[in-house]
């Protein structure tokens, strides 16, 4: 990965703790971290979502550019998000549709 493209993923991770536009940022951005399938590293990365009822969705821009939604494919892999502010573990699990489109819905775990 690239200097700029570190540079903007932690700009873009610390504006979502920011105290004024955290919760706006918050309401597009996670950061999500999860063990790479073949490294064992842990990751943390912000990526634009949204939610379908339950689900956290991230729409995977320039997939074929990108690695880290292939942790998720199959079966899937534990996840966690740090949503305003709250670290929420769940499974998450990667689709490529038919027209090359990826996917990654998040399941969250139930909260007490």
């Amino acid at each position: 990965m690239g200097t700029a493209v570190r540079g903007f993923n932690g700009a873009v991770a610390r504006l979502t703790e920011a105290p004024v536009v955290g919760s706006l940022v918050g309401r597009g951005f996670v950061v999500i971290t999860y063990v790479g399938r073949k490294s064992g590293r842990t990751f943390s990365t912000p990526v634009n979502y949204w939610r379908s009822g339950n689900a956290i969705m991230i729409g995977v821009a320039m997939p074929d550019k990108k690695t880290w939604w292939r942790n998720f494919l199959g079966e899937g892999a534990p996840i966690s998000l740090r949503l305003r502010g709250v670290d929420r573990p769940g499974h998450a699990v990667a689709r490529r549709d038919e027209r090359g489109r990826v996917t990654v819905r998040v399941t969250l775990a139930e909260t007490n």
